[in-house]
């Protein structure tokens, strides 16, 4: 019986912190809405975005998608790191454009082998 007692405290500590993780997160991320001119929609939308454009670039043979770095910002996608060759440079911009809601591209990669 006191095993049982012992067992339900921890898990009901363990779980109190989940909770004020979560809690410190969305707080975290309410400060940034506040700090950022856009609406928190658009943020939600620029991230949903970056994550389709992320996706893409790993599902694509080739290319290091890790290695690249993807952010949006009003639907306008900047693309920044290394590749190994103009071919795959060019896909990586063609595969972001292809992403709903996209409505530009700055495609700053650089061709290093």
């Amino acid at each position: 019986m006191k095993r049982a007692a012992v067992g339900i405290c921890l898990v009901g500590f363990a779980l109190s912190g989940c909770v004020a993780a979560v809690v410190g997160g969305a707080a975290a991320g309410g400060y940034y809405v506040g700090k950022d001119n856009r609406s928190a929609d658009r943020i939600a939308a620029d991230a949903a975005i970056t994550a389709d454009v992320k996706a893409r670039l790993i599902a694509e043979p080739g290319i290091r998608a890790f290695v690249i770095n993807v952010d949006t910002y009003n639907g306008a996608v900047s693309l920044k790191g290394n590749v190994k060759t103009g071919a795959q440079r060019a896909t990586a911009e063609k595969l972001a454009r292809k992403v709903t809601g996209v409505k530009s591209v700055r495609n700053e990669l650089a061709v290093k082998a």
